[in-house]
């Protein structure tokens, strides 16, 4: 007979096997930005549409440490990762249209797509890390 399984301890940081995977759309903003405000809801419908996306939305300021020491220089700044990899960074126009049509090209071409670099990934996972729990 076998033992049961140990349940995972709620105080600790979930492993990499347990974190979820597939695609997630992360929004860098801060709250004092007025075109993030009117992007919000946007980001926000497009996390409706998408249910097979995970859509996060971190205030650079308030969640100072996983924006870490990445420069955001123009609002509103997109990171999308496949779950795994970072797949792009950078500013994006705060139109619906134009994010969907960003994640639907990477979603394409993301099995033989390269990666957005280290600092992307950096930011990725510690995305992953906070928000995963």
């Amino acid at each position: 007979m076998q033992s049961p399984a140990a349940l995972p301890d709620p105080t600790q940081p979930p492993s990499v096997a347990t974190v979820p995977r597939g695609w997630w759309a992360v929004c860098l903003c801060a709250g004092w930005c007025g075109t993030c405000g009117v992007y919000r809801p946007l980001f926000d419908e497009l996390a409706r549409a998408h249910p097979d996306v995970r859509f996060e939305w971190v205030d650079i300021e308030d969640d100072s440490d996983i924006a870490g020491d990445l420069d955001v220089e123009t609002f509103p700044t997109l990171l999308i990762a496949d779950g795994q990899r970072a797949l792009f960074l950078g500013p994006l126009l705060p139109q619906a249209p134009v994010l969907a049509r960003l994640l639907a090209s990477l979603q394409a071409a993301a099995p033989g797509a390269a990666g957005a670099g280290g600092e992307a990934q950096a930011v990725f996972e510690r995305v992953r890390a906070a928000r995963s729990a």
